[in-house]
């Protein structure tokens, strides 16, 4: 805890939080930040079958789980920052974060990589949220 600020972390068990060592979010005051977030399924695996539509609804599904484990919901969120490795399928992502986020309207950026921490990801999504 910082002094003054009221910090809590919360992690989902995801594999990636203890080999990297952070939290699936955190929130600091009335902020809720959610970290870089990928498609996972019931067994934690990314689903490998999954297009890019489908894996960015289970990304945004898993931010949706850690917003309200911290006090938050979707229609908090102000800002989301998208990763892809392949900007050619950017509409399935737009269709996607357009359906969750539509009608809030947060800050987003959409970024290609050239890859991310697994192949079979193809897709990851950052989260902010302010919760009055």
């Amino acid at each position: 805890m910082t002094r003054g600020l009221m910090r809590e972390n919360f992690p989902d068990g995801t594999p990636f939080e203890a080999v990297i060592g952070f939290s699936r979010a955190v929130r600091a005051g009335n902020q809720v930040l959610v970290s870089g977030t990928a498609a996972w399924d019931a067994q934690r695996r990314v689903p490998a079958d999954a297009d890019m539509y489908t894996q960015t609804r289970l990304a945004i599904r898993q931010i949706e789980r850690a917003l309200v484990s911290a006090g938050a919901k979707l229609s908090d969120v102000v800002r989301t920052r998208i990763y892809t490795v392949d900007m050619d399928r950017w509409e399935d992502i737009a269709r996607a974060h357009r359906e969750a986020f539509g009608d809030i309207g947060p800050a987003a950026t959409l970024v290609e990589v050239t890859r991310l921490a697994a192949p079979e990801m193809l897709v990851e999504i950052e989260a902010d949220a302010v919760v009055e």
